[in-house]
């Protein structure tokens, strides 16, 4: 096994697939703790598809679709984050828009046909086409996301588990709500690359989802989280290496299995009672 991890590594489309779905799976998994934390997990899940117009847009004026996908989710984000909790009991209206957003991306590829193989890759995702450029870019933005997380991870809290009381004391639920859907916003579009836009919910919210059903601390929640998300990007991408089956749907089945797992334990005690 290890001199087949060896070999494996050899190759440096492979090392840049571990390097770029280890820096997304770091931040999913913290953004996704809050994400799950503050009900608002249909964000990624919308998110992504308002990006998938984006990204197609953009290759029809030119533009890379990994920025023109970083715009478009980005300004969704920020315009959720503006709307607040006026946004949650429109679930119609959401599934429409969302519906539309999917649309237009088939209508911009429509126009630009030869676009076709690469929308696929950004609908499901294609990790081992990722090169060192797009790497190190996804790095950066990791560490942008990480690092605006922790600066605003104390307010956020308070807003999110005594709103009432964190008003009271002058902190505003709305700005921190448009702070962190844009950094929702730009974990959906790294998520994208590794998973691809139908898929970003399997990595944003299944590990947060399984960690918090199995501890009850924040940075535990947190930190199993993150393990997670490191667990199920990296062995999916080693399963799929070795099957040349899809790398999303391993880690969509790895992160179900995960999280279907963590309902065990409750099962258990309710039938116990």
């Amino acid at each position: 096994m290890i001199t087949g991890i060896a070999i494996m590594l050899d190759y440096e489309f492979v090392r840049n697939a571990l390097t770029a779905g280890g820096a997304v799976a770091i931040v999913a998994g913290v953004v996704g703790f809050f994400l799950v934390m503050r009900g608002q997990t249909f964000a990624g899940h919308a998110l992504s598809h308002v990006g998938f117009a984006g990204a197609t847009g953009a290759v029809l004026i030119g533009v890379s679709p990994f920025w023109g996908l970083m715009a478009m989710t980005l300004a969704a984000g920020l315009a959720m984050g503006l709307l607040g909790d006026r946004v949650s009991g429109h679930d119609v209206a959401i599934g429409m828009v969302l519906s539309l957003a999917l649309g237009l991306g088939l209508l911009f590829l429509h126009f630009y046909t030869s676009f076709a193989t690469q929308a696929t890759a950004l609908l499901f995702g294609n990790v081992f086409g990722v090169d060192r450029a797009t790497v190190i870019t996804l790095a950066i933005l990791a560490f942008v996301c990480i690092t605006a997380i922790a600066v605003i991870a104390r307010p956020l809290l308070f807003v999110t588990l005594q709103p009432e009381l964190a008003e009271a004391r002058g902190v505003s639920p709305r700005l921190l709500s448009v702070l962190f859907m844009a950094i929702v916003a730009v974990a959906v579009a790294e998520a994208a690359q590794i998973v691809g836009v139908l898929l970003v919910f399997t990595l944003m919210v299944g590990p947060a989802a399984a960690a918090q059903r199995v501890t009850t601390g924040i940075a535990g929640g947190i930190l199993l989280t993150v393990l997670l998300a490191l667990a199920e990007t990296w062995l999916g991408i080693t399963l799929a290496y070795y099957t040349d089956w899809p790398t999303s749907f391993w880690i969509a089945a790895i992160s179900s299995l995960a999280y279907f797992a963590s309902l065990f334990p409750g099962l258990l005690s309710r039938s116990t009672a």
